[in-house]
């Protein structure tokens, strides 16, 4: 569903992302793991379309997407999410979700004045996928919470709930395990899970939690500073020992990618 071309970006002569490729297969889960620094989110960000490469191409369904701002590509069914969630936090869960499906006749002046049964019925209609969302992720019970007062493993499957609201094709995540306990880290990748196999959901996740990339993931690319190391199944990636060298051999310093 996604190729990526020998994409490379620098940062003030630091090479963040040098000369990348691989490929995500549509209907997939995709792990994307390496030490801190590897350049991970930043190559999300490239294909999010928030950084431009230097160079390289980003190829989505067979067109190249190089460069296109995020709402272009929000719009095609390409969606990221962040390791820290970007909730609007002094409105509730259900209005978070609300807001989401894009060309809603009510933002419209002209068309909440003079097309207001329209209005009402797609009203009506967000209302609707907005309660099934809550449901599919148990959230329910806080979807008249603030955003601001979920916990955090709350905010990540509102983060899930969003993409739901755009009937998203491709979706990146960035960290979903990050900062969560494990009862919500069980929910949260039980909802990954049922997207991808009830509802076709392509998933390429950043995780550094091996048991989640287990778990969930087929293949693993693992990134090692600023290009692809090795791939293949979890199994393999584990016995590898560049991978363990590439691990170990790393300092702990934050994450750059």
């Amino acid at each position: 569903m996604i190729r990526i071309e020998d994409v490379s970006l620098s940062f003030g002569g630091i090479r963040a992302v040098d000369g990348c490729s691989f490929e995500v297969a549509e209907g997939s889960i995709t792990g994307l793991i390496g030490p801190n620094g590897a350049g991970k989110s930043t190559l999300f960000n490239i294909v999010a379309g928030l950084l431009k490469p230097d160079a390289g191409r980003i190829v989505f369904d067979g067109e190249d997407i190089t460069g296109l701002p995020p709402h272009t590509l929000f719009h095609r069914g390409l969606v990221r999410t962040f390791q820290i969630p970007h909730e609007f936090y002094r409105m509730t869960v259900r209005e978070n979700l609300m807001l989401v499906p894009p060309e809603q006749a009510g933002e419209n002046l002209f068309a909440s004045w003079f097309s207001w049964g329209r209005v009402k019925r797609q009203d009506a209609d967000v209302l609707d996928k907005v309660d099934e969302v809550l449901a599919f992720l148990n959230l329910t019970h806080v979807a008249d919470e603030l955003a601001g007062n979920l916990s955090g493993g709350q905010k990540k499957l509102l983060d899930l709930g969003r993409t739901m609201m755009t009937d998203a094709r491709m979706v990146l995540l960035d960290e979903p395990g990050a900062g969560v306990n494990r009862t919500l880290l069980g929910a949260i990748t039980t909802a990954i899970r049922r997207l991808n196999e009830e509802r076709g959901y392509t998933f390429c996740l950043i995780e550094h939690d091996m048991d989640v990339i287990a778990e969930l993931c087929d293949p693993v690319i693992v990134m090692a500073q600023g290009t692809v190391l090795t791939q293949g199944p979890m199994s393999e990636v584990r016995s590898n020992p560049d991978v363990r060298e590439a691990y170990l051999g790393h300092a702990e310093t934050e994450d750059a990618g």
